[in-house]
């Protein structure tokens, strides 16, 4: 299971490049060869990075829904809509393609946010203004999300 670990702050350059972290193409060295899945996000105004082998996970689970439903057909329409196969170049840049870097926003400023087995990619004004207005409600929210419910830690 692919677990990322740390947020950076990186600089998007004219064309949407984006210079990774040492650490964290360190993290994405066993899946560089495979590539990633670049694609807007659900929830959030940001974009969210695959490695391949989560994103065909993901489309697993997505294949099985039945298309015959409007619901379903509807939201993997929108799920997929400008999704793109991206690969980390050799100085260990990643380029975001212009629809979607208009799509979350982002200027120069960039956060890398890792998300278990994706990466957040964030507007760095779009992140700390997320991360201020859940600020309040984030003990309670840890609470209702992990607190006791039969489940054990192990």
């Amino acid at each position: 299971m692919i677990s990322f670990i740390g947020t950076y702050d990186c600089k998007a350059d004219a064309k949407g490049r984006v210079m990774l972290p040492v650490a964290l193409k360190n993290q994405m060295s066993p899946m560089l060869n495979n590539g990633f899945v670049l694609k807007r996000s659900v929830f959030q105004p940001c974009l969210e990075l695959y490695p391949m082998a989560e994103w065909n996970l993901l489309m697993a689970k997505m294949n099985k829904k039945n298309r015959f439903k409007k619901k379903n057909n509807d939201f993997i329409r929108r799920f997929s809509a400008g999704v793109k196969v991206i690969e980390i170049d050799s100085t260990g840049r990643l380029l975001i393609p212009k629809n979607l870097i208009s799509v979350a926003g982002i200027h120069k400023e960039v956060v890398l946010s890792s998300a278990i087995n994706i990466v957040e990619i964030w507007d760095k004004d779009s992140y700390e203004r997320v991360l201020d207005e859940t600020a309040e409600d984030f003990a309670s929210l840890a609470e209702e999300v992990m607190g006791d419910d039969g489940d054990e830690l192990s």
